[in-house]
This record gives structure tokens, C-alpha cells and sequence, in this order.
């Protein structure tokens, strides 16, 4: 008997919590736009950041209150923008697709005496935390030579939501075909290498040294040397030199590929030419400098 009486002493609270429930749902019930939904179903979902807000909902909610722009979606593309721009009721500018580039070239190769073939001499074995970070606070501005140049620690691979960067051969390096363009790497990436570029273009320099010429030669055997010939070849006046270091404005470009026929160190790759060719370069034996 005494444990119906604890069973219907427990229902019956039960009962009278679920119905204090149900009326404060009502009581302090907030309607919610229902375009709230329908712009959060329009976002992929990646939670990524590349949007400049903590996850896709944050903002959904932002485009919903004016606070930004449609468009900033990377990973949802034009198709993304446009259905949003739809349920706003405004029209939204075409988004171009862009993928992140990897400004170093510094990719090392070795003979069968491990002497440097081609790449970013390393100046120091660091051992310490396996992070782009914690390697660029060592001493003289970590272990490599170039301090310009990538770690290749991986930290912007595991920033990666996709699975597009890897790191090759000393340096990361990006698959056009899985990147969407968030740029979560780039936020990570402690020497800020990684810039979006369009993913058809086909000219690059991949090189971020501003060191001058000597400087970079000692550092790195692929590495700008601000030598001006692929400005001079330029017919459409697309390559500047800034701080000793080449840069193409894409703008101008119609990536016809002669600057990539006059760099003396192959550093310009153009991907309409099957192969460029490796720059000559002596092994390097002795201590890194």
C-alpha cells in the first residue's frame, strides 16, 4: 500500500511540473522568424569559421538581422549565397570560387648522400611541440634557414575541415579539388602564407621571402630573388616587385605563362606547361646556413 502512495505522490508532481511546464512555454514563449530556418538549411553546416562567425547558425542569424552580407559563405559557394539572397528578398552578387594557395615553394629533395637537392635549408633539428606555432618561437625565428618560408608542421591541416591540405616533402600543400575556400587555414598559418586565389588561374608564385636576393639564395634554393625579369616580360604589366619579392595582380593577368619562361630559378609555375623544369642547383653539403 505505502508504495502506491509514494507512486501516486510521484505521478501526481510529475503531473503538476509537466502542466508549470507547458504554461510557462506559453507564458514566456518568443516567436522566432521563420526565415531564421530556412537560411540556416541553405548553409552547409561545416561550422568552419571562414565566414568570419563561430558557426553556420551565428551566421544565419546575422544575415537575418543586417549585421552581414550575403555572400561570406566560402564552403556554400554562389549556390549558397543565392538561395539566401532569395529568402531576404535581395539580390546578391555572383560569388567567385576561391581555393587557398600555399605561397612556398621550399619542397625538399635530396640526393642518395642526403645532400639538398632543391628547397629551404634547415638550420636546426627542432623537437619540440608538432605545431607551426611553437616551432616559429624557437630561436632565430625557427628552424629554418628562410624565415619566410613554410614550417610544414602541419598546423593548417588540422585546422582543415575538408582534408585538403597535406603536408609534401617539408610543405603544405593544397588539393584545388577538395578546398572550398574557408581559409580556416590561413587563420592558423603563423608566417601568413596561405592566401584564396582563384582556382583557374594558372601562373603563381609561390614564394612569400622578402629578404633580398643573396639572403634568400642562402636560405633556399627556389626561393624570389626580386630579379625583375618576369615584370619585364609581362605584356600585360601584371607582376610587380614588392619588398624583393615578385607578385602578379590577377586582375590584370591572361596568364600567358612568359614570366614563367624567364625565371632563372623556376619558382613561377605554370600549369599549361607540362613540365618546367628544376632549377640547377649544386648539391649542398656542409652545415645548413
Amino acid at each position: 500500500m505505502e508504495i502506491l502512495i509514494a507512486i501516486g505522490i510521484l505521478g501526481g508532481l510529475g503531473l503538476i511540473f509537466g502542466l508549470v511546464l507547458a504554461a510557462a512555454s506559453k507564458v514566456f514563449y518568443v516567436e522566432t522568424d521563420p526565415r531564421l530556418d530556412q537560411l540556416n538549411e541553405c548553409l552547409p553546416g561545416a561550422n568552419c569559421g571562414g565566414c568570419g562567425y563561430a558557426g553556420c547558425g551565428g551566421y544565419a542569424e546575422a544575415v537575418l538581422k543586417g549585421e552581414a552580407p550575403i555572400g561570406k559563405c566560402a564552403s556554400g559557394g554562389n549556390e549558397c549565397a543565392q538561395a539566401m539572397a532569395a529568402i531576404m528578398g535581395v539580390k546578391a552578387e555572383a560569388v567567385t570560387r576561391k581555393v587557398a594557395l600555399v605561397r612556398c615553394s621550399g619542397a625538399k629533395s635530396y640526393d642518395k648522400e642526403g645532400n639538398l637537392l632543391k628547397g629551404a635549408r634547415v638550420k636546426a633539428n627542432y623537437e619540440g611541440f608538432h605545431d607551426c606555432l611553437s616551432a616559429s618561437k624557437v630561436g632565430g625565428s625557427g628552424p629554418l634557414s628562410c624565415k619566410f618560408g613554410c614550417l610544414g608542421y602541419g598546423s593548417c591541416t588540422k585546422a582543415c575541415k575538408y582534408g585538403a591540405i597535406k603536408v609534401v616533402d617539408g610543405v603544405a600543400r593544397v588539393d584545388e579539388d577538395l578546398c572550398v575556400g574557408c581559409m580556416a587555414c590561413a587563420a592558423v598559418c603563423p608566417r601568413q602564407l596561405i592566401i584564396p586565389v582563384e582556382p583557374d588561374r594558372n601562373v603563381v608564385i609561390a614564394c612569400n621571402s622578402m629578404a633580398k636576393g643573396a639572403a634568400t639564395t642562402r636560405a633556399c634554393t627556389v626561393g624570389c630573388i626580386g630579379c625583375g625579369l618576369c615584370k619585364k616580360i609581362c605584356p600585360k604589366d601584371a607582376i610587380t616587385i614588392e619588398n624583393n619579392l615578385a607578385r602578379i595582380d590577377y586582375s590584370k593577368c591572361d596568364n600567358c605563362g612568359l614570366c614563367a619562361t624567364v625565371c632563372p630559378k623556376k619558382l613561377i609555375k605554370d600549369s599549361n606547361v607540362e613540365n618546367l623544369g628544376d632549377p640547377k642547383v649544386e648539391p649542398i653539403n656542409g652545415p645548413a646556413i
